[in-house]
């Protein structure tokens, strides 16, 4: 088989399409989290603390000396960060939760392994012939 018809088998499964979509949509899932988290609710965060915009909260470590730029650790931009990731992380939690509990329902079908009811054939046979 040729390299060529390989990856075109690769490509098109499945499982890299699944993939693909999961990534694209990951993507568009994180721009509307960091935009609840910026517009909603770190407003609110930071009225409550005396109107601290939480971006633009650093610790200076040197000042800035002509051209050369300060030096600060974004300690702000951090704390973010985690905000996004904690609500990120919660929401596919409850995601998840959601579709475990749908799966639940849903009554495992009770399949007989063909072998067990070969098996019970024989036996009943055995009886009958006793």
């Amino acid at each position: 088989m040729s390299i060529v018809k390989e990856f075109k088998e690769f490509a098109v499964k499945g499982n890299v399409i699944d993939l693909a979509v999961g990534i694209i949509i990951g993507a568009a899932f994180g721009k509307i989290v960091t935009s609840i988290v910026a517009d909603v609710i770190m407003p609110p965060i930071g009225l409550l603390i005396g109107g601290v915009d939480f971006s633009d909260l650093v610790i200076t470590l040197k000042a800035a000396e002509g051209a050369t730029p300060a030096v600060v650790i974004s300690i702000g931009k951090f704390i973010q960060t985690l905000i996004d990731f904690t609500i990120i992380a919660f929401a596919i939690f409850l995601l998840i939760k959601v579709i475990n509990k749908v799966k639940a329902k849903e009554p495992p079908a009770a399949v007989t392994p063909p072998q067990e009811l070969l098996l019970r054939e024989i036996r009943d046979l055995l009886r009958e012939k006793k």
